[in-house]
């Protein structure tokens, strides 16, 4: 049986997401590269693994690796989609999901991983177009997350989503050495 810091552990391998009280163009440009570089990550990380592998939970009630992937292309999805509301619009609201409820459906039950990868891919491809030629000032756009209840800045929210794409690769990479596949 684990203990609460054992668990902590598995489910924030990388620990949670700390908000950062000054982002400059460093710290945007390597959030940038780290967008950049995961959907290649992932799609290394799950490579070798068998149909059995990917159904097992990374963690004792977690998602099994299926479901991470699935998640990772649902949530960068409406990321980029987030970022474009913000640069269209003034501070729009934006449209919460139910992870946990999306990662019960089918698709996310059932679909081969490389359906996602694909969508991640070519999701990062046109996130990181848009990243490119993004301003320092348009990093200081907003939208309003309902949850939250507060207007998040383009910035803080980029660094959120180079955060969530470690976070889960990691909760990969390590159930990968925790079962020896």
């Amino acid at each position: 049986m684990l203990n609460e810091i054992e668990l902590e552990q598995l489910r924030y391998p990388i620990g949670r997401y700390q908000r950062l009280s000054v982002i400059d163009e460093t710290q945007i440009q390597e959030w940038k590269n780290d967008i950049a570089a995961l959907p290649m990550l992932l799609k290394s990380a799950v490579a070798e693994l068998t149909e059995a592998n990917i159904e097992i939970p990374y963690r004792a009630g977690g998602w099994n690796v299926r479901q991470i992937t699935h998640h990772l292309a649902d949530s960068h999805i409406n990321a980029y989609v987030r970022f474009k509301l913000a640069l269209t619009e003034e501070n729009p609201t934006i449209k919460p999901y139910l992870q946990d409820r999306w990662s019960d459906l089918q698709d996310a039950q059932h679909a081969p991983l490389a359906w996602s990868l694909m969508l991640l891919e070519g999701v990062h491809q046109r996130w990181g177009m848009v990243l490119d030629t993004m301003r320092l000032e348009d990093y200081q756009r907003t939208f309003v997350h309902p949850e939250f209840k507060e207007a998040l800045r383009l910035d803080f929210t980029l660094g959120l989503y180079a955060w969530h794409g470690k976070h889960h690769l990691t909760q990969i990479v390590n159930f990968k050495e925790r079962y020896g596949v």
